[in-house]
């Protein structure tokens, strides 16, 4: 009993004792700051950054979007490329949360928060974190816009979009989709048209293109291995649909931007 009243005390002062260094380092540092005019972005300024990614404002990101070098974020490591992590890290923490507001399903946005934290975990430059900070945010800010304008779309469509996303990596046939969304073919067909600009497959092969260029930034799959997975009629008509869609074959894009060049397009 007399042993634990005593490790209880020495808990309690150790805990004041790290309670007075703390304010005391507070304390300490701001005076600097106010001696050397050096702040922090403005709390409207900072929201104003989350809230353009939120809103999916691409132009006004742009616009705002500053460094992670930048003095005013404030300084969390005295050695440079930790610091840069630790502010993206924050970021990406942030802008996740920021975006379930916004109505991005939470296990999506956590998900891609855990697969970007481990992206700059891993980065060994100052040129990589850099390039990543400018691909996770604008990747989070395109699918908040791409998310808002599907808001605009009729429920059969938003039906048979979801339809495809849940289907991308199996054979997609129209028959099974009209059966899912309640509507003829031809109706169908005709109203996504309308609706989006392209017709359902070409849908769904913009798609799979997006989503085979990102296993080709992010993972190690062989593009072979991308074109099974995506199930492409053949390796040499995955090439021919993907150099369409993005300018360069699969290989010629993973030299591009595997790794060491994560640079939103």
């Amino acid at each position: 009993m007399i042993i634990m009243v005593l490790d209880t005390k020495y808990h309690d002062i150790r805990k004041t004792s790290l309670y007075h260094e703390q304010e005391k380092k507070l304390s300490h540092k701001l005076f600097l700051q106010r001696e050397y005019q050096s702040v922090h972005l403005e709390y409207d300024k900072e929201m104003d950054f989350y809230e353009a990614v939120k809103t999916g404002n691409i132009d006004k990101l742009e616009q705002i979007m500053l460094p992670l070098h930048n003095e005013k974020l404030g300084k969390l490591s005295n050695n440079l490329l930790r610091n840069l992590k630790y502010h993206l890290i924050v970021t990406i923490a942030m802008i996740a949360r920021f975006c379930i507001e916004g109505g991005l399903p939470s296990e999506t946005a956590y998900t891609l928060s855990d697969i970007s934290i481990q992206q700059v975990d891993v980065a060994q430059s100052e040129e990589e974190i850099n390039d990543l900070h400018r691909h996770i945010v604008f990747d989070f800010a395109t699918k908040m816009k791409n998310m808002r304008a599907i808001g605009r779309f009729s429920r059969p469509v938003i039906k048979t979009i979801d339809y495809i996303y849940d289907h991308l990596q199996e054979k997609i046939y129209l028959a099974d989709i009209a059966l899912a969304v309640g509507l003829q073919k031809n109706y169908l067909c005709t109203l996504f048209k309308k609706e989006t600009g392209a017709s359902i497959f070409s849908y769904v092969r913009k798609l799979r293109i997006e989503a085979a260029a990102n296993m080709l930034k992010f993972a190690e799959y062989k593009p072979a291995e991308i074109c099974q997975y995506f199930m492409f009629s053949s390796h040499s008509n995955f090439i021919k649909v993907f150099k369409k869609e993005t300018g360069f074959t699969p290989e010629q894009y993973r030299k591009k931007y595997y790794r060491r060049h994560w640079n939103r397009k």
